[in-house]
């Protein structure tokens, strides 16, 4: 019986090795079962039963992925760092944003490509953009300290506020041309599963953005929060187009029509309201800075 249970135990809690080749597995073959194999065949039975033992083992996994996680933050020196220096944290945030989102961009174009469509083209180019803008704002983190030159700041702001402003003109032209013709769009299950895994970091990034950054006052990082809403807004946008073409045939071109232009035109308003008051925001605060060293020239003199 000590036996049975020492085989049970070493299943449910197996090597930390066992669990890094289980887990990916499982859930790899889970993906294969959903969108190659039949529903009635062998390997698809074999594949949910490996996927139920993988998701077994992440559970069990937690409490020492937790105490590991614990354990590195407390003696490696790049994770020391990480979390006791916002500068840093932000500079390799902005390099993970800005990897995935060219990544997604370089998707969104090779779906263009294979498909001929213009929206896929739209959304490349609207990802490129906001790569670049946090391209600028990267290099103001490496070079510069934050919050010590507001006036230089304050002009990269309003940079990406005209820039967001310009995209969310072009998105929504696009948009609209779309929602007119009732255009549908032909999607990959496995893009659209890409799809859903930016969204859902996307999202995750520009909430953990907002909590973290939301009293720092500096507006690079309040521009860093702009452009995580702003990517996580489209992304569900497309999103939306993408599951409802994948999964929304019995609805008819009319249901297809109304979500799409209710989802875009909330959209385009949100970043249309966020991108005005960002030059608006700048530009007072430039003139105020401005006016200040004015005063304070007249004052030495």
């Amino acid at each position: 019986m000590k036996r049975l249970g020492k085989i049970l135990r070493s299943l449910v809690f197996p090597h930390w090795l066992i669990a890094l080749l289980v887990i990916p597995t499982g859930f790899g073959m889970l993906m294969y079962s959903f969108l190659i194999v039949p529903e009635d065949d062998v390997i698809a039975y074999l594949s949910y039963a490996w996927s139920a033992y993988a998701l077994t083992i992440l559970c069990t996994s937690i409490p020492r992925i937790i105490r590991f996680g614990k354990w590195f933050r407390g003696e490696n020196p790049f994770a020391q760092r990480y979390f006791s220096d916002t500068q840093y944290r932000i500079k390799w945030s902005l390099y993970g944003s800005l990897t995935v989102n060219m990544l997604y961009a370089v998707l969104q174009l090779g779906s263009g490509i294979y498909y001929h469509s213009a929206w896929f083209y739209t959304l490349s180019g609207y990802y490129v953009i906001l790569a670049v803008m946090r391209y600028f704002l990267l290099k103001e983190t490496r070079h510069r300290e934050l919050g010590k030159n507001l006036f230089r700041e304050y002009l990269h702001y309003r940079f990406c506020g005209i820039l967001l402003l310009l995209l969310n003109l072009a998105l929504g032209v696009m948009a609209f041309y779309i929602v007119s013709q009732s255009r549908g769009f032909e999607h990959n299950p496995i893009i659209t599963i890409a799809m859903a895994a930016y969204t859902f970091f996307a999202i995750t990034m520009a909430v953990i953005n907002f909590v973290k950054y939301r009293k720092k006052g500096s507006p690079v990082m309040e521009a860093v929060k702009a452009i995580s809403l702003a990517a996580a807004l489209v992304s569900m946008l497309s999103l939306e187009t993408a599951m409802i073409s994948a999964f929304g045939e019995d609805n008819g071109p009319m249901f297809r029509k109304i979500m799409t232009a209710s989802t875009g035109a909330a959209v385009f308003v949100l970043i249309l309201a966020m991108a005005v008051f960002m030059i608006w925001h700048s530009t007072k605060e430039i003139q105020k800075i401005k006016r200040q060293q004015i005063n304070a020239d007249e004052t030495e003199d």
